[in-house]
């Protein structure tokens, strides 16, 4: 891929500032802002677990969270959660389920957008969902994106560039003679 086209793709799939991916008529602003719950947690305390029922949409405010999932009997962490992120989109939007663990690692705050308050604002102004459905997309493809880095960035093994298990010149070894594979 070119550089021109890594540029233009990752602009396409960076996050959208929060105002602008909240952005809606008055009313349901002042819905959205009368329902939100600030909470806040110490280091160690879960803001909720993997599987349980989603209560919104969670906006960290303060602090560090780190998110932890479990999938076909492995466990995965995934990247922390920073002041400005929109955390559980997917369950907010989806089946109503958290899709992975969000615990305290500092002291720190988050906002809660209430699943009943977001599903009423959604009714009324549908743009609203769908800018986060695809603030959702691109979260997806970044996600996939950095798992793509991840598998490709692997260090390489010792003389894999000059032929790796080839003995000097790049020829196999001989029969009898040591490998340095």
């Amino acid at each position: 891929m070119q550089p021109e086209a890594i540029s233009g793709w990752s602009d396409a799939v960076a996050p959208h500032p929060l105002a602008e991916l909240l952005e809606c008529p008055p009313s349901i602003q002042n819905q959205l802002n009368s329902s939100a719950q600030s909470l806040d947690f110490q280091s160690g305390e879960v803001v909720f677990q993997q599987s349980s029922p989603c209560k919104g949409l969670y906006l960290i405010v303060s602090g560090l969270f780190q998110r932890k999932t479990e999938r076909l009997e492995s466990r995965l962490t995934l990247s922390p959660a920073r002041p400005g992120n929109l955390v559980e989109l997917a369950a907010s939007l989806g089946d109503d389920r958290h899709t992975y663990t969000l615990t305290a690692l500092v002291a720190g705050s988050v906002l809660l957008l209430p699943a009943g308050a977001l599903s009423r604002a959604f009714q009324v102004f549908p743009r609203l969902r769908m800018r986060l459905l695809e603030e959702l997309a691109r979260e997806v493809s970044r996600g996939y994106s950095a798992s793509r880095l991840t598998r490709n960035s692997k260090p390489r093994r010792h003389g894999a560039a000059d032929g790796a298990g080839r003995g000097s010149g790049g020829q196999p070894p001989s029969a009898g003679g040591p490998s340095h594979a």
